[in-house]
């Protein structure tokens, strides 16, 4: 299982993988991805993580490894996702048809921790979300099957490949959403 380690709490998510008894992988150059069976694109600031991308040449690479694998964005990774980028306009792979507004609910000092109902995952009715400067889905296109929402909003996302949370669920200590990111990548590969 692969984390992309350029920027945001990757070593979060690569601990979460670990307590589930997943080997996680950092990703920092393009043959890390080799023989990977998914991966993780972390939250953090977009613009700075494309701009590491470029610098890393990974753009391609981590195009054509996300078109054939399993990937889990989550806030900023979510962002890189989309289809369309607003407040402002950016680039994205554009892999998963939805709309998307970046920092949506505000600014640092609006980020929250917050409990929100989901569905389709194990366990208990609702879980803890933590969002810091977190991007709103403004549309979730076809195939998209919301597992929660937030104020009304979708904030997590299963597109059959690939999931979607604008939260961080890498900074509670449940970890449903990344061990249903795993039979996920059990499944598909």
């Amino acid at each position: 299982m692969a984390v992309l380690a350029l920027q945001g709490d990757f070593e979060a998510h690569a601990r979460a993988l670990e307590r589930l008894g997943a080997e996680a992988v950092e990703v920092r150059t393009a043959a890390d991805l080799d023989g990977l069976g998914g991966l993780i694109i972390p939250g953090g600031e977009s613009t700075t993580m494309l701009k590491l991308i470029g610098y890393n040449h990974l753009a391609d690479d981590l195009a054509a490894f996300a078109r054939r694998k399993p990937v889990f964005g989550t806030c900023a990774g979510a962002i890189l996702l989309a289809s369309e980028v607003s407040n402002p306009p950016q680039f994205s792979f554009g892999l998963v048809d939805m709309s998307i507004e970046r920092n949506a609910y505000g600014r640092q000092l609006d980020s929250r921790v917050v409990h929100i109902p989901v569905r389709g995952l194990s366990g208990e009715p609702e879980m803890e979300a933590v969002f810091i400067r977190a991007p709103i889905i403004r549309r979730v296109g076809e195939g998209g099957k919301v597992l929660a929402s937030y104020q009304g909003d979708p904030v997590l996302v299963d597109y059959g490949q690939y999931l979607i949370a604008t939260f961080h669920p890498e900074l509670s200590g449940d970890l449903r959403v990344h061990d249903l990111f795993l039979e996920k990548v059990r499944r598909l590969n």
